[in-house]
C-alpha cells in the first residue's frame, strides 16, 4: 500500500487520461495546467513508470494505458457506492418471506403503494414455499398461506380469495363459451400437484352440486404460475384463485367463467415473531399490508 498515492492525484490521472491536453483536463478539475502537471509528475514518482508521452496532446503509455481503465473503475465504484449509501441513510431494510407465486401477481403490483407511503422501508423479498422459522437468518416477517393457526407467532388476517374457473379468450373461441359448469367436464381441465391448500377441482364440482367419475386432464403443474400461463396459451381451463389473476381478469388475457365461486378454505396471514410487530418499520409494513388486503378483499367477495 506504500505505492497507493493521495485520491486527488489519482483523479488528476483518471481525468487526464480522458483529455489531450493540461489545459483540458485542468478546466475539468478546476485547478491551474502547472498543477495538474505537478500531480502527474508526482505520480510517476511514487510508481516509478512514465505514464504518458507528452507534447503538443498527452499520450497514454503502455503502462498508462494499463492503469487507465484500472483508476477509472475505483473513482467509479467508490462514486456508486457512496450515492447508494447516502440514499439508504434514514432507510431500513425489511426481509419479506412469501411463495413466489403470491409475490409476483400480488404483493409485486403493489410496492410501489408502499414506497410512496413509507419511502424509508426498503423491502427485500424471498420467495419459498417452505415455512420460516424466524431463526438468526431468517427473513424478519412472512406472509403465509395457510388456516392462522399459529399460535407461537405475532397473526394477523390479511385476506381469503374466491375460487373460479378461467380460460382465455382464444380457448374459448375454439371450444365455445360452457354455459353450465357440467359442461366443463368435457372440456381439458388443468390441474396442479401440491398439498391439500391446492385448489382442487373435485371440490369446486362438489360445491357447484355436479357429481363426477374422472376429469379430462390435459397437463398437471407442479406450480401456480405454471398453470396460469397454460390457461393464458389456451392450453386448458384452470381453477384459478382470485388474487392470483387479477391482472389477467382486468386486461381481458383470462375470462372468468361462470357467477358461481367459492371461497379458499385457507386465507393469507402476516405473520412475524411476537414483540416484532410493534418495531416502527414492521409496524408500518403491516399495516399498509393489511389495508391493501381489506381492499382486495371487497373487490373478491
Amino acid at each position: 500500500m506504500r505505492d497507493l498515492p493521495p485520491t486527488a492525484t489519482l483523479r488528476a490521472f483518471e481525468v487526464a487520461t480522458r483529455h489531450a491536453t493540461f489545459t483540458a483536463a485542468s478546466e475539468e478539475l478546476h485547478i491551474t495546467q502547472s498543477a495538474v502537471s505537478h500531480q502527474l509528475k508526482n505520480l510517476e514518482e511514487i510508481w516509478g513508470l512514465q505514464l504518458f508521452q507528452r507534447g503538443k496532446t498527452l499520450t497514454l503509455t503502455p503502462a498508462g494505458a494499463a492503469l487507465a481503465p484500472i483508476v477509472r473503475e475505483f473513482f467509479h465504484k467508490l462514486e456508486a457506492t457512496l450515492a447508494d449509501q447516502r440514499e439508504q441513510v434514514g432507510r431500513v431494510r425489511l426481509r419479506v418471506s412469501t411463495t413466489y407465486s403470491f409475490a409476483l401477481k400480488w404483493l409485486l403490483p403493489r410496492l410501489p403503494s408502499l414506497a410512496e407511503q413509507h419511502p424509508e422501508i426498503k423491502v427485500t423479498i424471498e420467495s419459498t414455499d417452505d415455512a420460516i422459522n424466524f431463526s438468526d437468518n431468517d427473513p424478519e416477517v412472512a406472509i403465509r398461506f395457510g388456516y392462522g393457526n399459529q399460535p407461537a407467532l405475532h397473526s394477523a388476517f390479511m385476506f381469503r380469495e374466491q375460487l373460479f374457473p378461467v380460460a382465455s379468450p382464444a380457448l374459448l373461441q375454439r371450444l365455445g363459451t360452457p354455459v353450465e359448469p357440467a359442461e366443463l367436464l368435457r372440456y381439458p381441465l388443468l390441474t396442479r400437484d401440491g398439498a391439500d391448500l391446492v385448489p382442487k377441482w373435485e371440490i369446486w364440482f362438489k360445491q357447484a352440486g355436479i357429481s363426477m367419475s374422472a376429469l379430462q386432464e390435459s397437463v398437471r403443474f407442479a406450480d401456480t404460475n405454471m398453470t396460469i400461463e397454460a390457461a393464458l396459451l389456451g392450453q386448458g381451463i384452470a381453477l384459478a384463485r382470485s388474487g392470483h389473476v387479477e391482472k389477467e381478469i382486468n386486461d381481458g388475457s383470462l375470462v372468468r367463467l361462470f357467477n358461481l365461486s367459492f371461497p379458499s378454505p385457507a386465507a393469507y396471514y402476516f405473520v412475524c415473531p411476537k414483540g416484532a410487530e410493534t418495531q416502527t418499520h414492521i409496524l408500518h409494513f403491516r399495516d399498509w399490508l393489511l389495508e391493501e388486503s381489506r381492499q382486495a378483499q371487497q373487490n373478491y367477495l
